[in-house]
């Protein structure tokens, strides 16, 4: 994987959690906030920290911006500072921005002002943890762009069998990537592989595919 330079503007819990994680991943990691505190505690997680007001477009020159892969803008309840740090990111010739937004509200606004991406951590937990509740074999799902996720699902009996017979590209449109069998990975089985009850398969397939298959495994 190749590292990348990614600038995470707000070192509040959702900030400060992506920024060490990804630094964590092997990436070059730069923080900043208004915040003297959040700094000192973060700053030995990550490649560099710094205090400095991100709605200033001239900061954000200064500290090269617009040469970093992905800023992220995780500003928390403060939609004004939000909003104008997105703007100046965007200013300064940052390719992707992803900004952290409160509400649906706010997420339009960040998308007019110029986000590539809004992100609302709370509601899209909760939309996860809904799915997971109605279909307890729903391990964790990935989204992967505006029509196609990965889904990982505990089979159930349903979803038990031989592949060839289970026929999941043609009945659902769903593809099967890796099977885990008591920390044993099987990456694209064939078609006679055998899936058992408990086994985590790991799906790919688009977001209409995978509704299909958690109706019916649903039933």
């Amino acid at each position: 994987m190749k590292s990348k330079q990614i600038l995470v503007i707000g070192a509040g819990r959702f900030g400060s959690a992506l920024a060490t994680t990804l630094y964590g991943l092997g990436h070059e990691v730069v923080v900043i906030d208004s915040d003297e505190d959040v700094i000192e505690d973060i700053m030995n997680g990550v490649t560099h920290a710094m205090i400095a007001d991100a709605t200033d477009e001239d900061v954000l020159r200064k500290i090269g911006c617009g040469n970093f892969d992905t800023v992220v803008v995780a500003i928390g309840d403060d939609l004004e500072a939000n909003i104008l740090a997105t703007v100046a990111a965007k200013s300064v010739g940052t390719k992707y921005v992803i900004s952290k937004a409160k509400n649906r509200v706010a997420a339009k606004v960040l998308i007019r002002v110029g986000a590539d991406k809004v992100v609302q951590p709370e509601h899209d937990m909760g939309i996860k943890l809904a799915e997971q509740i109605n279909s307890p074999s729903l391990l964790d799902a990935f989204d992967l762009g505006n029509n196609h996720e990965v889904v990982e699902i505990e089979a159930p009996p349903k979803l038990s069998g031989l592949l060839a017979d289970l026929k999941l590209p043609s009945r659902f449109g769903v593809q099967v990537l890796t099977i885990n069998r008591e920390d044993q990975i099987t990456v694209t089985p064939q078609s006679d592989f055998v899936i058992q009850p408990g086994d985590k398969v790991l799906l790919l397939g688009e977001n209409k595919s995978i509704k299909k298959l958690h109706a019916y495994l649903n039933k």
